[in-house]
């Protein structure tokens, strides 16, 4: 699909094979501009997380209108749209070697983390994009809120600190916050910042590099993440232009903070009213049953399946279903002492359609 996409666009003359994958995959890389600030950005190191490689794509094109054209005087980007195209062809988190390529930033035991290594250090990058996507439980914040895209400004070492790097991609994600605020309010989650040398993300910004985290998230009934990929895509742009307009120190650090951390508090279907045997309904306020999906390819498609999720108070369901307004659900029976829940999940996944 990469390919395809860089065919029609007519960026087959302008990419570069910068190294090849454990199954020997080219891997892309794409330079434009020739200003003072160097821009290193990269996504789907995991195979799984194709909506921030479409907005850096998206973002390629909005590189080459007359808009960007102040962009491409004073920054000089490289972008790596798919660091691990094996992953992606199988839509698995892993490399083809079962390597998490996040947890390989030191051992650096996988070609596509050395072509990511050896980038890095030839171009020397004033900022970082580590490009990623997360899935549909988290949400903004302690709330019911789907967290449409989040933010990381990794940390450098255990304690956390704000170093001037940390500090420098807080401004960034303070600008991007304010925009998107204005189209998705309170729909902008943190992410953990727990340090891991291994990541590459952390791993930089131990070497002083400003490095931001992206994270694309979900919007209600977007299972298409199209509503994220145009919100990664706003977020570029705006912390580019940041970048460009030696602004970042407009954008504090308590703004930073200040932006809600992601909660696990969402799963893809919540159904409720469900017979028992003993004549006890399930509902919403004490055992709904919540189901999350696992995304798996097939063919060229992205398949939902279904999966019981264990049962937590503060769960709340994405899509609601009530048993009893469904034919197919209200001759369903569940003994609350020992459930069978085959037959209930047999049945959701008929009634699923994304």
């Amino acid at each position: 699909m990469l390919y395809v996409f860089l065919k029609k666009n007519h960026f087959l003359d302008s990419i570069t094979t910068i190294g090849f994958s454990v199954e020997g995959r080219p891997i892309y890389s794409y330079r434009v501009g020739s200003g003072s600030y160097k821009v290193f950005m990269w996504s789907q190191m995991h195979g799984n997380e194709s909506t921030t490689t479409k907005a850096m794509l998206d973002f390629w094109i909005y590189l080459n209108t007359p808009e960007a054209s102040c962009l491409l005087v004073r920054c000089t980007f490289i972008m790596i749209p798919q660091l691990n195209p094996d992953g992606s062809d199988s839509y698995t988190r892993l490399n083809a070697n079962g390597v998490d390529l996040n947890r390989d930033a030191i051992s650096l035991s996988q070609p596509e983390s050395i072509v990511l290594r050896t980038v890095y250090d030839q171009f020397k990058p004033h900022y970082c994009f580590n490009l990623h996507g997360q899935r549909t439980i988290f949400t903004a914040g302690d709330t019911h809120i789907p967290a449409t895209v989040s933010f990381l400004a990794p940390s450098a070492d255990p304690k956390r600190t704000v170093t001037a790097a940390r500090e420098l991609a807080m401004g960034l994600i303070v600008s991007a916050n304010a925009k998107l605020q204005k189209s998705i309010p309170d729909a902008v989650g943190r992410y953990d910042d727990s340090f891991n040398i291994n990541c590459f993300g952390d791993y930089f910004t131990s070497l002083n590099t400003p490095t931001v985290l992206f994270e694309a998230g979900h919007f209600k009934d977007d299972y298409k993440r199209i509503v994220a990929r145009k919100h990664v895509l706003e977020s570029l742009i705006t912390m580019c232009d940041t970048i460009s307009s030696s602004s970042i120190a407009e954008f504090t650090v308590n703004s930073y903070f200040k932006i809600p951390e992601n909660y696990k508090n969402l799963r893809d279907i919540e159904v409720f009213n469900i017979k028992t045997a003993t004549g006890v309904n399930f509902n919403t306020s004490e055992n709904s049953i919540f189901y999350q999906f696992n995304e798996l390819k097939k063919g060229n498609e992205i398949v939902f399946i279904p999966e019981l999720e264990e049962f937590r108070e503060e769960l709340v369901g994405l899509k609601k279903i009530d048993a009893q307004q469904h034919e197919a659900l209200k001759s369903i029976v569940l003994n609350p002492l020992k459930p069978n829940y085959e037959n209930l999940t047999k049945t959701i996944s008929m009634l699923i359609f994304i």
